[in-house]
């Protein structure tokens, strides 16, 4: 009676955990996730880093090139909200408050915290060369904040958590007392870490999709995206193997968006459309030929 005492307190543990949170789709991709941390946790947490990391950062003086980051920071988010509006997602506008900065600082790098708070090195911009390769990198910031990658790695971090203690002492994970505890060690885990949040290679190709679609929804050519992408793999200058890393090789994300992405972006771009198209089929578009990384 003993065991079979402990084996329905784990199925009732078990359903109960699954039933945690809520279900949320994916703009553009239609994937489901489970998310186990409120909106208002994740924004509050980005808002505080954002000021902390402004505070501290030196915004660039070069006034030519900050125009272009805002011009074309603000066009993507135009074309985003047009987007979430017209397919169901007006609710959610309410969460972002765009911002695009470009600072003083040498590394090839970009990144946008859940709410829209975008900020550019200038160390990016000669590997852009141009505003429509410009576009293909906030456009996949962007992305991570709109498909709340960062509140699903926070949530899989609160579920790994609640496996721990359903394993240990199954009764106490059922509280709500304990569900508070988990998702307070996380937040406090997560805080002040949005700049350096490493999303799963899955995160990374899905915002590479739904980047490339925002960049053609704001009228930027996607093209450019396979020449962009191999400019940042020459500069790199090798990288890590893919299965080492939380991002997809070079050569896997070329690739991926040569056969996969630019087709479906090019609907959008060709058609000038943010009506809800996620389930189209992709057009035949002419091949670009790339040389593989060695």
């Amino acid at each position: 009676m003993k065991h079979l005492k402990h084996y329905l307190l784990a199925v009732v543990a078990a359903v109960l955990f699954s039933a945690c949170g809520t279900t949320r789709t994916v703009p553009l991709t239609g994937r489901k996730q489970n998310l186990m941390i409120s909106d208002q946790e994740v924004l509050s947490l980005s808002a505080t880093e954002y000021s902390k990391y402004m505070a501290s950062a030196k915004k660039s003086t070069n006034a030519t090139n900050t125009a272009m980051v805002q011009r074309v920071g603000q066009k993507l988010a135009n074309a985003v909200q047009t987007y979430l509006t017209n397919n169901g997602y007006a609710n959610e506008l309410s969460n972002y408050a765009w911002e695009f900065n470009l600072v003083q600082d040498n590394s090839v790098n970009a990144f946008c915290m859940p709410g829209g708070k975008i900020v550019v090195y200038e160390g990016l911009l000669p590997i852009t060369q141009n505003e429509a390769s410009l576009a293909v990198v906030l456009g996949h910031e962007i992305a991570h904040a709109v498909a709340n990658h960062s509140a699903e790695q926070m949530s899989k971090q609160i579920k790994q958590q609640y496996g721990l203690q359903i394993g240990s002492a199954v009764a106490g994970a059922l509280g709500m007392g304990q569900n508070t505890q988990s998702i307070a060690q996380v937040v406090a885990q997560y805080g002040l870490q949005f700049r350096n949040l490493k999303y799963s290679r899955d995160h990374e190709t899905e915002a590479d999709r739904m980047g490339l679609i925002f960049a053609a929804m704001a009228g930027y050519d996607p093209n450019v995206a396979v020449a962009f992408w191999q400019r940042m793999a020459a500069s790199s200058g090798g990288g890590t193997a893919e299965f080492l890393s939380d991002h997809p090789s070079d050569e896997t994300r070329i690739n991926n968006i040569q056969s996969k992405f630019l087709p479906e972006a090019l609907r959008y771009y060709n058609g000038g459309t943010t009506t809800n198209n996620s389930a189209a089929k992709a057009s035949s578009t002419k091949t670009i030929k790339i040389s593989s990384k060695k």
